[in-house]
């Protein structure tokens, strides 16, 4: 099936390809069928485009594991709540969290929520919303009754961070109870990001990092990343807190 996307949605495409990287090997981190499946499916030259690097596929799938734990644990306090995926692309952790009673939502312009419909079936407790996340349209479809966990994988640092802050403050508002995950990139890889690269995929850059103000401002606070494979993953990076990006929470009633 072929995919044609470009700017910030074609970033879904590069962020399921390493998840599919790693989740081929035999000594795999992070168990993700569906991933591999979607990328055999899907016509779109991954390889020549993206390259694939595995080293950069077990960054991006420590992530994705982080995610996952933060989600299972909401979801073992709140069996029957409801998480609200931001920007969800063509992410398969719906499939890898499902405790066959959390309700779920995905948030996504209309051309990604489009790909997603051709691509991946929807039971009954999963609902699209074709909006933008900064469109505060889509919470009025959000139900936090039962316990809400709102997550943006691989969405804020394409935008403006006052447009960030501004969306953080109305889901506090809207929805006091809430526990908010994101992801980051610090500082310094945002401002290279913004400098042009002599050739390779080139996404679109980040606009900002996550800098001891912002964190403060946005009343986040880091998660560390689960251990990896390797010298690196394994033993360096947890030691020296080094990451290529960072996981955050905002816990309900922060400021």
């Amino acid at each position: 099936m072929k995919v044609e996307l470009g700017g910030v949605p074609e970033t879904l495409l590069w962020t399921l390809y390493h998840r599919s990287i790693e989740a081929r090997r035999p000594d795999a981190i992070l168990t993700d069928p569906r991933a591999v499946a979607l990328v055999d499916e899907i016509d779109y030259p991954f390889a020549d485009r993206f390259g694939g690097h595995a080293f950069v596929a077990q960054a991006q799938a420590l992530r994705v594991l982080r995610f996952d734990l933060e989600v299972r644990r909401f979801l073992a306090a709140n069996p029957d709540g409801t998480v609200v995926a931001l920007g969800e692309g063509l992410e398969t952790q719906f499939w890898r969290v499902d405790n066959g009673r959390v309700r779920w939502v995905t948030v996504d312009v209309p051309e990604t929520i489009a790909v997603r419909e051709r691509l991946m079936e929807r039971g009954d407790r999963e609902t699209l919303i074709a909006a933008s996340a900064f469109d505060e349209s889509w919470m009025d479809a959000i139900d936090p009754t039962r316990g809400l966990l709102i997550t943006a994988q691989g969405l804020f640092m394409y935008f403006p961070f006052e447009d960030v802050e501004r969306l953080v403050a109305v889901c506090r508002a809207r929805f006091p109870g809430a526990t908010l995950l994101f992801d980051a990139v610090p500082r310094r890889l945002a401002e290279r990001s913004q400098k042009p690269r002599g050739d390779g995929y080139q996404p679109p850059p980040w606009l900002w990092g996550a800098d001891a103000d912002k964190q403060r401002r946005l009343g986040a606070e880091p998660l560390r990343l689960p251990r990896g494979r390797g010298i690196f993953f394994g033993y360096l990076a947890p030691l020296l807190r080094l990451s290529l990006v960072q996981i955050f929470r905002i816990r309900p009633g922060s400021a």
